[in-house]
């Protein structure tokens, strides 16, 4: 499944754990010899919400939320487990998201989730910053200083506005910005083109993964950094354009984020094979 072209291999584990996740993710995930995708979603039951959603990233490492994957988690539950509700709760490493599902010929289109409030104290990020927040801080990344807004949205982002978003080298900075010593467990990097008001065009360098079409927490990063900084208006929805899409985000008390969820094929995967041997059975 894919939101805005942020495309995950989701496995039902309601009945069933998966052995090694990270393992798996690195396998499935490499588009060259494999299924491809930005990584693993993992679907198991939860204590406290509808499911719990557990996200691995193409290197292996396990992320905290996925706003685009959570999406089509909402997707998966109401369309092929039968939960049929209009609000979902899902369970995440960064706490328990709500989610608001938009109906399309009896399927879910689109998803509204709840993000939660933005996170600005520089330890919660993390980011090694001093004083009460990383926002307008001044970052030298390889040889050029940079003016960043630094932010949690359940994961851990840096965003940076520039002039022109598509005519940056992601290949050569992104992993600088990842790996920065200020960010002790790596950053995601949303670079911000501001197109008018409320309107925003990114491209983003997600820990663990590259450059990715689409990152659904990253938009609300760069939503909240706009507002901070007065190019978007609190309250209103900021349209965020992506490569992989747009996605609708309104930061208010709370972010919230709107966005399609779409289901790309359903497959299964023989787990009595190496993993090094890939089967791959379905329509």
């Amino acid at each position: 499944m894919h939101g805005t072209a942020n495309d995950y291999i989701y496995f039902d584990c309601f009945e069933k754990p998966l052995n090694d996740p990270e393992l798996l993710a690195k396998v499935l995930s490499d588009r060259r010899r494999s299924i491809g995708g930005d990584g693993i979603i993992l679907i198991e039951p939860s204590a406290v919400a509808d499911a719990k959603m557990r996200i691995f990233n193409a290197d292996g490492s396990e992320g905290n939320m996925c706003g685009n994957g959570i999406r089509c988690v909402g997707k998966f539950l109401h369309d092929v487990k039968g939960i049929k509700k209009e609000k979902l709760s899902i369970e995440t490493r960064s706490g328990v998201k709500t989610l608001t599902l938009k109906l399309n010929g009896g399927e879910v289109g689109s998803v509204t989730v709840d993000m939660g409030a933005p996170i600005f104290a520089p330890a919660d990020i993390p980011a090694n910053f001093s004083g009460d927040d990383a926002l307008g801080k001044t970052l030298r990344v390889g040889e050029t200083d940079y003016k960043v807004y630094c932010l949690s949205m359940g994961n851990p982002h840096c965003v940076v506005f520039c002039e022109d978003v598509d005519r940056l080298e992601l290949e050569k900075i992104g992993p600088l910005f990842e790996r920065h010593e200020v960010f002790p467990e790596r950053v995601n990097t949303e670079f911000v083109q501001v197109m008018g008001r409320n309107a925003l065009k990114m491209r983003v360098y997600e820990r663990g993964s590259g450059e990715t079409f689409s990152c659904g927490t990253g938009a609300c990063a760069a939503a909240v950094a706009a507002v901070v900084c007065g190019f978007a208006a609190r309250g209103e929805e900021i349209s965020v354009s992506l490569k992989g899409g747009t996605l609708k985000i309104r930061y208010d008390r709370t972010v919230l984020m709107t966005g399609e969820a779409v289901m790309a094929f359903c497959g299964v995967f023989d787990e009595n094979l190496s993993y090094g041997n890939i089967c791959r059975r379905g329509n």
